[in-house]
């Protein structure tokens, strides 16, 4: 029987409604307390058609935080806004993820508790700007975590993923990819470390996976996912070794038994094939879900499904736009373009008043 975007799939416990997924989007929308509000649970409900929503990047501390008014999930405000997403969500018969952030060196000290240097594996600057006083800018010099601090950080992902489920979410999503924290530990071009957080591929992986592994402990394998993205660029990483590097962490990430692995598939926002990579490799050694991002449409996802290159496609921008997005594509819709200047901060405009289809047809 021929695959269709389209059909139910089933990931761990969940039935979704189809096999599209919404990736995560920063829209630094967050309210007082970096806590989501009535609009961000009407822009998901509005989404909830795809078959999987994963939430904006949603830090786990202050310390995690890397850009302006984007959410948290470590206190109980945090925890009861995020509960009217879920619930807006759940309403509609949709599915919600939150994906767990720690930025690392990808911060400002204007963000940071004191007007403390940001955190990283190394003190070396991210060539990045943030997102921060309503602008682009320049990140600060961060300090290098000293191994005292690491037990700390895996905790405060555990407390995230309790408190996402105590949200109501379906699951979480470690984010250990674009450059953020988890990335610039796995990465030897942002990792300079001696101790038994550097130098080896092993010992480059451990953070990710510990914190990894602390999550399933908390709230379930089937509950937990993961984004890396081996090759891209994305705020000033680098990798010697990514094949053998991604190789390594997918083996140990299916080991833990994971219900998927969300896979940036060349530069984040960019070329697909900017870096030789074997993303084959990855989908091989993972026996659970794979999902695959970065630059696919209707007729790339449709050949990649037909080929078993991935089980579920995850779309971004297009959701922005098109809050029915799942059914442009099925009925061959046109997509609405979005507004750049209305992607970061602000209120409804360009958040919540796009129309779907059917509204805009009768305008």
């Amino acid at each position: 029987m021929t695959k269709t975007l389209f059909e139910p799939y089933t990931l761990g416990s969940l039935t979704l409604s189809n096999r599209i997924i919404m990736a995560p989007l920063t829209r630094n929308r967050a309210g007082p307390g970096f806590v989501p509000g009535d609009l961000t649970a009407e822009y998901y409900g509005q989404r909830a058609s795809a078959g999987l929503l994963i939430s904006e990047a949603t830090q786990i501390s202050q310390q995690g935080q890397g850009y302006q008014d984007t959410p948290g999930i470590y206190s109980q405000a945090q925890i009861e806004g995020w509960r009217k997403v879920t619930s807006a969500v759940h309403a509609k018969g949709g599915r919600i993820f939150v994906q767990l952030w720690h930025v690392g060196r990808v911060s400002h000290i204007d963000l940071q508790e004191n007007g403390a240097a940001p955190v990283a594996p190394s003190a070396i600057r991210a060539k990045t700007k943030t997102f921060v006083n309503d602008g682009f800018i320049d990140v600060s010099e961060p300090r290098a975590l000293k191994l005292h601090e690491l037990p700390g950080i895996v905790d405060d992902f555990r407390k995230a993923a309790a408190n996402a489920v105590a949200a109501g979410f379906d699951g979480v999503e470690v984010h250990g990819a674009n450059g953020y924290l988890l990335d610039q530990f796995a990465k030897d071009g942002a990792n300079v470390r001696t101790d038994a957080y550097g130098g080896s591929i092993e010992n480059r992986a451990r953070l990710m996976l510990e914190i990894t592994a602390a999550v399933v402990e908390e709230i379930g394998a089937e509950r937990t996912g993961i984004r890396i993205s081996p090759v891209s660029p994305a705020n000033g990483v680098s990798s010697s070794d990514a094949q053998a590097q991604f190789d390594y962490i997918v083996d140990q990430l299916d080991a833990l038994g994971i219900v998927y692995i969300h896979v940036v598939e060349g530069a984040t926002g960019g070329p697909r094939d900017a870096t030789p990579f074997d993303f084959g490799s990855l989908r091989r050694r993972f026996g659970n879900t794979y999902i695959a991002n970065n630059g696919y449409d209707l007729e790339l996802a449709t050949s990649h499904l037909t080929e078993d290159k991935a089980d579920l496609f995850a779309f971004g921008r297009p959701f922005i736009g098109n809050p029915d997005l799942v059914e442009r594509l099925q009925t061959g819709a046109p997509l609405a373009q979005i507004n750049p200047a209305t992607i970061y901060g602000g209120g409804a405009a360009g958040y919540t008043d796009y129309p779907a289809i059917a509204a805009a047809s009768r305008r």
